[in-house]
């Protein structure tokens, strides 16, 4: 699956977000679990590739 993968993100202060598509620039992300949060939801977990976009 390798090259096929899409990563939608909507998240606008990250600096690999492409807005106008909602689409994550990077090749790959990291996701990393949330310490201390066992709610067996999305929320468990966030993507660790997050940088903040200097304006």
């Amino acid at each position: 699956m390798e090259g096929n993968q899409k990563i939608h993100c909507t998240v606008e202060t990250c600096k690999f977000n492409n807005g106008d598509e909602n689409k994550c620039m990077l090749k790959a992300i990291e996701v990393a679990p949330i310490e201390n949060c066992e709610t067996k939801t999305p929320d468990e977990s966030m993507c660790s590739s997050y940088e903040y976009e200097k304006n």
